[in-house]
């Protein structure tokens, strides 16, 4: 058995007012090991700025201030956080959900395919059209945008 010993004993973290928890088995039963960098950045602030039944109100814009992410990575994150049924947002209200029974492992939204790319990718998507419609639509499309 391990002896352990604080290092700094004057130092003790202690609880004071609020605080936050996470389980142990986040790390044990692999959810960390399934979830990105983003991923976890927002889950753990969601948790540190909730109250005790896991609710916030924090908005996106103060949410990706204080992460320093941009929107597409926060709504990215936080859709996959629900996805794996870590968290739920009814559109104003995120709740921290109590963990499930093992880590749900959505498949990424890495695109991989040709078919991935027509559905989501800009890109190409605008080479499509532009074969599909000339370049000279495509043109007057983007000046009609433009004003």
């Amino acid at each position: 058995m391990i002896h352990k010993k604080p290092l700094i004993p004057q130092r003790l973290r202690t609880l004071q007012g609020s605080f936050a928890t996470i389980e142990h088995r986040f790390l044990r039963d692999g959810f960390w090991s399934t979830l990105s960098h983003h991923e976890l950045l927002l889950y753990f602030l969601l948790v540190l700025v909730s109250d005790r039944h896991g609710l916030s109100f924090y908005g996106y814009d103060k949410l990706c201030s204080l992460l320093q992410i941009s929107l597409d990575d926060y709504l990215e994150a936080r859709n996959r956080l629900i996805q794996k049924d870590l968290i739920a947002f009814d559109g104003s209200i995120f709740q921290v959900l109590s963990l499930p029974g093992h880590p749900e492992d959505v498949p990424s939204s890495i695109l991989k395919t040709q078919s991935d790319m027509e559905k989501s990718d800009p890109a190409t998507v605008h080479l499509i059209c532009r074969h599909t419609f000339g370049e000279k639509a495509m043109r007057k499309h983007r000046q009609r945008g433009q004003t």
